[in-house]
């Protein structure tokens, strides 16, 4: 069986993401540069999340016990119900 992957790796060599994929799917690079670019701004911002659909200039998270069970209260997901 073909597969096909792709891994970003920082600069300290730590796998920060990875995706594997049969030939049947294609790939998505806008989804590629999204998280290149979420990477890149939580280095910058210690203590930030991006949620999921997060793109620059959204607005990120700060996890904490603040947060906890109430995610959905501080992002909606474009699309969302």
């Amino acid at each position: 069986m073909n597969i096909r992957g792709r891994f970003i790796i920082d600069p300290e060599g730590m796998i920060r993401a990875m995706e594997v994929l049969t030939p049947e799917v294609g790939r998505n690079v806008g989804e590629l540069i999204r998280q290149l670019q979420a990477l890149q701004h939580v280095v910058v911002k210690t203590g930030e999340v991006t949620p999921a659909e997060w793109h620059p200039g959204k607005k990120t998270l700060k996890p904490g016990p603040d947060l906890v069970g109430k995610v959905w209260k501080e992002w909606k997901p474009e699309g969302a119900f």
